[in-house]
């Protein structure tokens, strides 16, 4: 079977950048000999078909290309052995450069928002523009914030590894919000990110085993990744309480209550524990969202964020009735923020308030873009007219 180069892409670029990075040291020249790979791939792999070993293939041509550009500025003596590992390297841990790359971009030298974006970037293989509307900001932006990130990271000199255990704490809360995003951007329809966010989170926990957000972060996204198939049908948005439970990846909730389980036995009561908490109750049936309501509350009081009041406040809806859940809602400054207007917009249309309602979910619909989501809210308009 022909593997697309898309698919390739997707699946390679956070590997095949991760070990041209740790080969050179210079993310820029890493980044520019990839695409030139990835390019000559394209040009070939339809004549020539697809090598037996896509990701070595790609990695080698990478490699020579990056040798050829060094050639050809005159600095390969310089330069070439970044090309090598020294000898007194030490074999990595891990069976890819993948984490050495994500501790280098969580460098606390970078800004949290530059170490996310940049590790997004490079390991994520998100686009600019892709990594400019997560965090809401124009695209030029971002691409200056990612230009100076590199930028420091290759002035001050930052290595290119696994800091020593006496430096992993203060690097972990932005390595864990990483991981946390890169999950997020591939829940919403992209897999292979989902995928390397949780092939991340097993790492993070071999690493880290009695750290308890490592476990709660790895706990959360096997419990919300488990429901993958249910979520979408023929391409359309389902909402959790008509999907087909049959769907739901049972073995994956198995894993994800272990690691929630390890979690709480290390005496976890953080952010990423209390969000597996969660996870895992709404993966009951009944679920029982007066609990859920208090779990979200303590989150609440955790992180001071209002996206997690408004799930409070669903929550406060499902045990208590709409009108309990809306005072709540109306309550928050969330009017950017599209998942706020589409709440309003279900629980005016439960309490009868169709015209409110309808302008809520007008408003919900310019604020999201093309895809099963935008489709999920024009249905609703659709009902409510």
């Amino acid at each position: 079977m022909v593997v697309p180069l898309d698919q390739v892409f997707r699946e390679e670029w956070g590997r095949v950048l991760a070990t041209l990075i740790g080969f050179l040291g210079d993310f820029d020249l890493a980044e520019e000999a990839a695409q030139e790979a990835f390019a000559l791939a394209a040009d070939r792999w339809p004549r020539d078909g697809v090598p037996g070993n896509p990701r070595a293939w790609l990695i080698t041509t990478a490699r020579n290309r990056a040798t050829d550009r060094l050639r050809r500025d005159r600095v390969l003596a310089a330069k070439i052995g970044l090309l090598t590992p020294p000898p007194e390297v030490p074999v990595p841990t891990f069976p890819d450069e993948r984490l050495e790359l994500i501790f280098t971009c969580c460098h606390p030298a970078l800004a949290l928002d530059a170490q996310v974006a940049l590790t997004l970037r490079t390991l994520g293989g998100l686009t600019t523009d892709e990594i400019a509307r997560a965090f809401l900001v124009p695209r030029r932006t971002m691409a200056q914030r990612l230009v100076r990130a590199k930028r420091k990271i290759k002035a001050a000199g930052i290595p290119f590894r696994v800091p020593p255990d006496h430096l992993l704490r203060e690097r972990l809360d932005a390595v864990l919000a990483v991981v946390y995003l890169i999950f997020n951007e591939g829940y919403g329809g992209r897999d292979e990110l989902s995928g390397e966010a949780r092939w991340l989170g097993r790492a993070l926990a071999e690493l880290l085993p009695d750290d308890p957000e490592v476990h709660g972060l790895l706990a959360m996204m096997l419990l919300h990744d488990s429901r993958r198939e249910a979520r979408f049908s023929d391409g359309e948005l389902v909402l959790l309480a008509d999907q087909d439970r049959s769907l739901w990846n049972t073995e994956q909730i198995a894993a994800g209550r272990a690691e929630l389980d390890r979690a709480l036995a290390l005496h976890g009561r953080g952010p990423y524990v209390l969000q597996a908490a969660i996870a895992s109750l709404h993966a009951e049936v009944p679920c029982d969202w007066a609990e859920l309501a208090v779990l979200y509350g303590r989150l609440g009081e955790l992180t001071g964020s209002p996206v997690v009041e408004l799930n409070r406040a669903i929550a406060v809806a499902e045990a208590s009735g709409a009108e309990a859940g809306l005072r709540l809602v109306d309550g928050l400054a969330l009017d950017d923020f599209r998942y706020f207007h589409s709440t309003r917009g279900e629980l005016l249309r439960r309490l009868g308030r169709t015209g409110e309602a309808r302008a809520a979910y007008l408003r919900a619909r310019e604020l999201t873009d093309d895809g099963a989501e935008r489709r999920f809210v024009e249905r609703r308009l659709t009902e409510l007219a």
